[in-house]
């Protein structure tokens, strides 16, 4: 067994809890059932959003979803000028027999531009 990342992103309308949860869950709900992941499987995610959210930690919305037992991290992206504003990131990385590219990265709302790359996968 190897470990993956995956990649993943979503907008947020607002900088409020509802808003910065239901993204999350969004984007969570999408990426477990693109990669089939069982909490079992993920080995840890790092969580970043820009520094215009800051109402609630999307790792929380992780710990909703049962991830109980998942090593979770939260930090500030860089602020790099001109990037798009109110964005969650998310790297999981997985326990998978998966190849590479049989990973299914995932793009959401506004943050479907940042790597199409991927998204396109």
């Amino acid at each position: 067994m190897l470990v993956r990342g995956i990649r993943g992103a979503v907008s947020v309308a607002e900088n409020t809890v509802e808003e910065i949860k239901s993204a999350t869950r969004e984007l969570l709900l999408e990426m477990i059932a693109e990669n089939q992941l069982d909490p079992a499987m993920v080995a840890s995610a790092l969580f970043t959003a820009t520094k215009d959210l800051d109402a609630d930690f999307p790792a929380s919305t992780a710990r909703e979803l049962g991830w109980n037992m998942v090593p979770l991290i939260c930090a500030t992206e860089i602020d790099v000028p001109g990037s798009k504003p109110r964005i969650i990131r998310v790297l999981i990385q997985v326990n998978t027999d998966k190849d590479q590219n049989q990973i299914k990265h995932v793009y959401l709302r506004e943050a479907a531009g940042l790597r199409q790359d991927l998204a396109a996968q």
